[in-house]
């Protein structure tokens, strides 16, 4: 009837309908440059507080059984670590990965959300899948452009450490006497085996990361996560990195090290690894790794998430 409201506006009588109907709206996603930006500020940061865990660790990978071990545990190597060179030496190599640190990160956050912005389904959601493809795509990245040659000086650097008489006075000293003694080439060491560790590593973190904030966040893709529950997304990405593929990190530092010449490639070190130490040997240094991959990751995360909150409200891209 034409006096009857509901003929009128047939959608007034069906409210219930109309909220069940209505779109939970529309992820808001972020810009590859904030990714960027928000990215090397938190490796930055990330890298400074957890350093002296990566130090004991690479030690660790780096004291094969021929030689006899020099080390008998973490404790030991941080007790001879700071009788030999004081505290501060726990922070050597440190220049080479936080020169690195800033621009992997940056690299790995940019090519993340540029890769997930082209995945992203209508409603900007991110299946696990999909951050499992894209983290992979990031880490291979980031391998490629910033960490191997970041990490073959970090490891020569360190190693050197242990030599009676060290030969590198500073990063750029280090980085110049490799490149004349070596060429390029020698920033490269252990290419395949970075790209297995950073490509694994990435798609592992992603995966865990989308799937958790996916599940936290329901049906309300913009609904806000707390720091603290970031912080534990990203613990226990990082803690499941770790279990997936430190038998790769360490042959990666192996292949890095100051001795990495007695090996013909990645396949060859394995091997032997694998002959000379038996398997256990591809998990040296997994606790302390352990601790600083889970503390990286927590912290980078929340640190990248705070300042992409940031951004947005200073940097408008939409």
């Amino acid at each position: 009837m034409p006096g009857n409201p509901t003929f009128l506006n047939p959608f007034i009588s069906r409210p219930h309908c109309l909220a069940a109907a209505a779109p939970a709206g529309k992820a808001k996603l972020t810009h590859p440059g904030k990714a960027i930006l928000a990215g090397g500020i938190a490796g930055g940061i990330e890298i400074c507080i957890t350093f002296p865990t990566e130090y004991v660790k690479t030690q660790l990978q780096l004291d094969e059984k021929a030689n006899p071990p020099r080390y008998r545990g973490i404790s030991d190597c941080v007790t001879q670590t700071v009788r030999s060179h004081g505290f501060t030496g726990l922070y050597r190599g440190l220049s080479s990965l936080l020169y690195g640190s800033i621009p992997k990160s940056a690299v790995r956050f940019g090519m993340f959300e540029f890769l997930s912005n082209q995945m992203r389904d209508e409603s900007g959601k991110l299946n696990s899948k999909q951050g499992l493809l894209c983290g992979l795509g990031a880490g291979v990245a980031e391998a490629v452009l910033v960490v191997c040659p970041m990490e073959t000086v970090k490891v020569k650097f360190i190693h050197d450490r242990t030599l009676p008489n060290p030969k590198y006075r500073g990063f750029f000293h280090g980085v110049r006497e490799i490149v004349r003694e070596q060429g390029v080439r020698g920033t490269y060491q252990g290419l395949t085996a970075t790209v297995l560790k950073q490509g694994s590593n990435q798609a592992i973190r992603f995966y865990v990361m989308t799937s958790l904030k996916n599940w936290y966040k329901g049906n309300d893709p913009n609904k806000e996560i707390h720091p603290l529950v970031t912080g534990t997304f990203g613990f226990i990405a990082g803690a499941a990195s770790v279990l997936g593929n430190t038998p790769l990190d360490v042959i990666k530092t192996r292949m890095q090290g100051l001795e990495a010449h007695k090996y013909k490639n990645t396949l060859d070190c394995a091997v032997q690894i694998m002959r000379q130490e038996g398997t256990a040997a591809f998990y040296k240094g997994t606790i302390p790794r352990m601790g600083r991959v889970c503390l990286d990751v927590a912290i980078v995360f929340i640190i990248y998430e705070e300042v992409v909150k940031v951004l947005n409200k200073v940097w408008k891209t939409e």
